[in-house]
């Protein structure tokens, strides 16, 4: 966490100061971390505007790799539309280009990762 928090400017480093544990207090995680930083510096709009945003991605032109990478981006934003791995990997999957949709159709995947 030290390493991470080095690198704040004077106005982050200052809201750190305010919300670090204290002596006795156990570690923060990076994930408790995240989860402050994004209530204090990213408005409720903007994470609607990233939810939105998921809900509409499509494969498209873009190529797989990308998708995924966007995919993964977005989807935390949204993370009631993928709460189970069955839920992530029917959005993924119809985001996907016909083509490629068509391909994965008949197959059975146990995970998010494995398709």
């Amino acid at each position: 966490m030290a390493l991470a928090t080095y690198q704040f400017e004077p106005e982050a480093e200052f809201w750190w100061d305010t919300v670090k544990p204290k002596g006795h207090e156990p570690l923060m995680t990076w994930k408790r971390l995240k989860e402050l930083m994004d209530a204090k510096y990213y408005p409720k709009d903007a994470k609607r505007a990233k939810e939105q945003e998921f809900l509409s991605l499509k494969h498209g032109n873009m190529s797989v790799m990308k998708y995924i990478i966007k995919f993964n981006e977005l989807s935390r934003f949204a993370l009631n539309q993928v709460a189970t791995e069955e839920m992530k990997m029917d959005h993924f999957a119809q985001g996907l280009k016909g083509s490629i949709k068509s391909m994965i159709t008949g197959h059975s995947f146990n995970s998010y990762q494995d398709q």
